[in-house]
């Protein structure tokens, strides 16, 4: 939900979860100066398959 430039979520969360989503290779190294990370190819497959089961409408 916030996503931006296509694949850059903002760093606003728990170090030890973007370690973590780091070491299952759904993240970059979130280390660093920028404000955001940017997700891997199956980060962003795998988020937006999260948003559509959680948010969607099932019609």
């Amino acid at each position: 939900m916030t996503l931006h430039d296509g694949r850059r979520a903002w760093k606003g969360f728990d170090w030890e979860v973007l370690g973590r989503l780091h070491a299952k290779g759904l993240i970059a190294d979130p280390v660093g100066r920028a404000k955001s990370v940017a997700l891997t190819d199956e980060g962003l497959r795998q988020s937006e398959a999260l948003f559509r089961t959680l948010f969607a409408r099932s019609d």
